[in-house]
């Protein structure tokens, strides 16, 4: 009976898992529900904003400013915490970024490294690191029309300490 509940238990997990939204494929505004990319053990997923990229040697240095995505009750009680809304009101699109402070990490990021950013229909395609560094710098090397023309939007990254392996464009209506 034991290991019919734990079969039962990995089908349940393994149809939950096979259903969540992945954070490459989703375009739209189920992109605003995504979840940020799965971070192995000894990584991090975190939220936040690139104040710069630029080639350093073989690789490049990020000056990342973190910030928290919050969403549901936890964002209504911070942005009401923070003055923005009345208590009990919730917050626009459901979604509040908190940015206490604008202090920076530096974090080194290979130039292969998994980049993805939105286009103007919001669809989500993947761009080189070098590419990236030149949106952070307003350019458009892409060739196609980008959703954040001002690098205003955040970015989810995984890191394993230093390194960065991934950087991810949230979309944010």
């Amino acid at each position: 009976m034991k290991s019919v509940s734990l079969v039962l238990a990995a089908v349940v997990a393994l149809v939950v898992t096979a259903s969540a939204p992945s954070s490459t494929r989703d375009s739209g505004s189920a992109a605003l529900l995504r979840l940020p990319r799965a971070a192995a053990a000894g990584e991090i997923s975190q939220y936040g904003h690139i104040r710069s990229l630029a080639k350093k040697g073989a690789r490049y240095e990020l000056l990342f400013d973190p910030a928290f995505w919050l969403g549901g009750v936890t964002a209504n009680r911070a942005a009401a915490e923070d003055g923005l809304i009345a208590p009990g009101e919730p917050v626009p699109n459901d979604y509040y970024v908190r940015d206490e402070s604008k202090k920076r990490l530096t974090y080194l990021v290979p130039a292969g490294a998994t980049v993805t950013v939105l286009d103007r229909r919001i669809r989500s395609f993947r761009i080189t690191v070098a590419q990236l560094a030149q949106v952070v710098k307003g350019r458009n090397p892409t060739g196609r029309g980008l959703y954040d023309r001002t690098n205003g939007l955040g970015y989810w990254i995984v890191a394993a300490s230093d390194t960065v392996r991934a950087l991810d464009q949230q979309y944010q209506p």
